[in-house]
């Protein structure tokens, strides 16, 4: 007897198998054959759902992707926390800078080059001003002091996911610490803050590190 399931039930069940089968074999090496048959459904099933294997990679990212985000407008949008925990828990939130994950070597791999694209522009396009609107509470405080707020943050996203988060640099410890009070001394002065004030913003990397 044929199973009928509602339409978010079976978009999910597509979307988790896919999940599983992308990151053993990547996206490339996967097959919408291989996709129906962990599911378990015929391919006008899978077409009902999704036009092609790349809108099934589209529909992942999106999911994935606006867990993360939800929970990082969540941390942001916080009013009752200081604004430097504010920063702190919203990147926390983001995973930036989490390198070493099994998602983020997954991600590295050349198969999967343009589900990395795809995840860099969305968070390209979404976490900047996530981070700018804390920003800009903690400019009003006279935290900071900057009339760029926004391209701050831009700056900040490429700079963090470019040197820690896409493996373009094989660092060891010393130098991913290295880069990251770099990164703080000149962050400081985009914000126009004394030297040492983004100190917490050192911090949060090496209670990553300790994770």
């Amino acid at each position: 007897m044929r199973i009928v399931k509602e339409a978010t039930e079976r978009k999910n069940e597509i979307l988790d198998a896919a999940a599983v089968l992308f990151m053993k074999k990547g996206f490339d090496n996967t097959s919408t054959n291989d996709i129906l048959d962990a599911v378990g459904i015929a391919r006008g099933t899978l077409y009902h759902h999704f036009k092609s294997k790349e809108e099934v990679m589209d529909a992942l990212i999106d999911r994935q992707m606006e867990k993360i985000l939800s929970a990082a407008r969540q941390a942001a949008a916080d009013l009752s926390v200081p604004v430097e925990e504010r920063i702190i828990r919203t990147i926390t939130a983001l995973h930036i800078g989490e390198e070493g994950s099994p998602m983020t070597e997954h991600l590295h791999k050349p198969q999967n080059a343009l589900m990395q694209q795809k995840i860099n522009q969305i968070t390209m396009r979404q976490v900047p001003p996530i981070l700018a609107g804390i920003l800009e509470d903690g400019i009003r405080e006279g935290l900071f002091e900057t009339p760029y707020p926004l391209v701050c943050m831009e700056l900040a996203v490429i700079y963090l996911k470019m040197v820690l988060d896409d493996g373009v640099f094989e660092l060891t410890e010393p130098e991913s610490a290295a880069r990251i009070e770099a990164f703080t001394f000149h962050l400081e002065r985009m914000l126009g803050v004394k030297q040492g004030r983004l100190n917490f913003f050192t911090k949060l990397f090496e209670r990553k590190e300790e994770l």
